[in-house]
C-alpha cells in the first residue's frame, strides 16, 4: 500500500511565495535592483563611515585593519569641540556661529537679486538682454579658482580708497560667494518665470497692480519651490566653500567650518576622529535641510530646468 503525504500547509505557502518571487523577477529588474543597491551604498557608505569614525579611538581609526563599528560610543571628539573645560578645546561653536554669518546672507540676498533679476530676463523686453543674459552664464562658466585673484586685487583696491580690510571681512566674503551663485540662480528662475503663464500677471496689472505688487503678490507664491531651490543651492555653497575663505580669512576667530576643519587635520598632533566629528557637525544640518525641504526641490528643480 501507498501512504499519501501531505505538505504542511506553511511549507506549501512558503514554496508558493517563492515561486511567486520567482516569477515576478526578471532581467531588467534584477539589474536594475543591483544598480539602485550599488549607488546608494557608494552614497550612504561614506557618510556612516564619517559618523562611525567620529565616536572611534585614534588606534580604531588608525589600524591596520578597518573597524565599521566603534566599539563603544565615545564622545571624546565632540568634547573637544564644544566642551571648554577640555584640554584640547577647539571652540567649534564660534566656527558654525561663523558660517551662519555668511551663508544665511548669501542665501537672502542672491534670492532677491536672482529674483528681480530673471523677472526681467523672463518677462520684459530691453536692448541687449540676449548679450546680458549670456554674459551672466559666461563668468559662471569660470572655474572660481580664476575668479578668486581679480575678486581680491578688486577689493584691496575699492577697500584702500574707502578705508576698510579686505581680510577677516564677511560682507566682502558675502559678495564674492555672490559672484559665484547669482549667474546660476537667475538662470535657473528665469526658466521657472517662463513656466507661469503670462494671463495672470496682465490679469494683475489690469486689476491695478504695479509691477513689484505682480511680483509679490502672483509671481512669488507661484514661484515658492524655485526660490526654495536656489535659497538651498546658495546656502550650501557658502557653507561649503573652502578657497575663496582661506584666502579673505586669516583670524582664527573668523574661520567658517572648513576651514577650521582643515586647521585641525593639518594640526601637528592627528586628530582623525575630531576632523570627523566636525564634518558630522558640518554636514547634518545640510542633510536635514534637504530633507525637509525635498518636495520643493524636486518641483523647483524640474520645472526650472525645462523652458516654458
Amino acid at each position: 500500500m501507498t501512504r499519501n503525504r501531505s505538505i504542511p500547509s506553511s511549507s506549501s505557502n512558503r514554496l508558493n511565495l517563492i515561486e511567486r518571487l520567482a516569477s515576478s523577477i526578471t532581467w531588467p529588474r534584477f539589474i536594475f535592483a543591483v544598480t539602485l543597491t550599488f549607488f546608494l551604498c557608494s552614497i550612504l557608505f561614506p557618510f556612516y563611515w564619517m559618523v562611525s569614525s567620529s565616536f572611534k579611538s585614534y588606534a580604531e581609526i588608525g589600524g591596520r585593519h578597518p573597524v565599521y563599528v566603534p566599539s563603544a560610543l565615545r564622545l571624546d571628539a565632540y568634547r573637544q569641540l564644544f566642551d571648554p573645560s577640555d584640554a584640547h578645546f577647539h571652540n567649534f561653536g564660534v566656527n558654525i556661529l561663523n558660517s551662519i554669518k555668511v551663508a544665511v546672507p548669501t542665501a537672502v540676498i542672491a534670492v532677491i537679486l536672482s529674483t528681480l533679476g530673471a523677472y526681467a530676463v523672463a518677462r520684459l523686453r530691453f536692448r541687449g538682454k540676449n548679450m546680458l543674459v549670456n554674459g551672466i552664464l559666461l563668468v559662471y562658466l569660470f572655474p572660481a579658482v580664476l575668479l578668486i585673484i581679480p575678486l581680491f586685487a578688486v577689493f584691496s583696491q575699492i577697500g584702500a580708497r574707502l578705508g576698510f580690510s579686505v581680510q577677516d571681512n564677511f560682507p566682502v566674503l558675502i559678495i564674492t560667494y555672490l559672484a559665484q551663485t547669482i549667474p546660476v540662480a537667475l538662470y535657473m528662475l528665469a526658466n521657472y518665470f517662463r513656466t507661469i503663464p503670462a494671463e495672470i500677471e496682465q490679469a494683475g496689472l489690469i486689476d491695478g497692480c504695479s509691477r513689484l505688487g505682480v511680483i509679490w503678490r502672483i509671481t512669488l507664491p507661484l514661484s515658492v519651490p524655485a526660490l526654495v531651490s536656489v535659497a538651498i543651492y546658495t546656502f550650501m555653497i557658502a557653507w561649503n566653500e573652502f578657497l575663496y575663505a582661506l584666502v579673505f580669512l586669516n583670524s582664527p576667530s573668523m574661520f567658517t567650518m572648513p576651514i577650521k576643519i582643515n586647521t585641525i587635520f593639518n594640526s601637528p598632533s592627528p586628530q582623525p576622529n575630531v576632523v570627523m566629528a566636525a564634518s558630522t557637525v558640518m554636514t547634518i544640518p545640510v542633510v536635514i535641510l534637504f530633507l525637509a525641504l525635498e518636495r520643493f526641490l524636486t518641483k523647483g528643480l524640474t520645472s526650472g530646468g525645462v523652458k516654458g
